[in-house]
């Protein structure tokens, strides 16, 4: 997960009450990824109302909402991210049924939470271009058998080049080689012969 000049980053939320340790795995995932900071819970819901998140990166114990309050949260709104818990509270079998991608015991060292967020990247951005394979192959063979007027104002064909363009451009994000496998996905002759 590189970013070159006009790249962006994968987009990071970091939600801690203490605000001394918040900043600080923010200064540690610096140019690794676009990292918004909040003190609470019901700051971080705000910020996923708001914009296109990758990682949320989680405490357990916060007052007001909980981090696994936070993390029902999620679940219930379906959050298209991955989610690492950061936090002090020892794991015990109840994290069994919690829907996190990941569970790291602070203190964290400065390596271990950037190689923790560069892989679920990487993960979620394999996820994304089997999403992306899936919809850019359905609206390729439309593009292919109907000629743009008939395509023209189609709901749900508008529909699918939107998540096309969308999943594509979060691909791009999270992987360095994305455009290398974008190339050879449209090298592929879908048309009859």
């Amino acid at each position: 997960m590189s970013s070159t000049a006009g790249e962006t980053l994968p987009t990071a939320v970091l939600v801690d009450d203490e605000k001394e340790v918040a900043d600080a795995y923010a200064l540690r995932l610096r140019g690794l990824c676009d990292i918004e900071t909040v003190y609470d819970g019901q700051q971080a819901l705000d910020v996923l109302d708001e914009q296109s998140v990758d990682i949320v990166l989680l405490d357990r114990h916060m007052p007001g909402m909980s981090g696994d309050e936070v993390l029902d949260r999620l679940a219930e709104r379906e959050f298209s991210g991955r989610v690492i818990m950061v936090t002090a509270i020892d794991p015990g079998f109840d994290v069994l049924d919690m829907p996190f991608d990941d569970y790291l015991c602070k203190p964290v060292e400065r390596e271990d939470i950037r190689d923790a967020v560069s892989q679920q990247c990487e993960i979620l951005g394999y996820e994304t271009l089997g999403e992306y394979f899936s919809a850019a192959s359905k609206r390729s063979v439309i593009e292919t058998e109907l000629p743009e007027d008939q395509r023209a104002n189609h709901e749900e064909y508008e529909a699918i080049v939107d998540q096309t363009e969308r999943l594509r451009e979060r691909a791009q994000r999270l992987l360095d080689d994305a455009d290398d496998l974008f190339e050879t996905f449209e090298d592929i002759e879908r048309e009859g012969r």
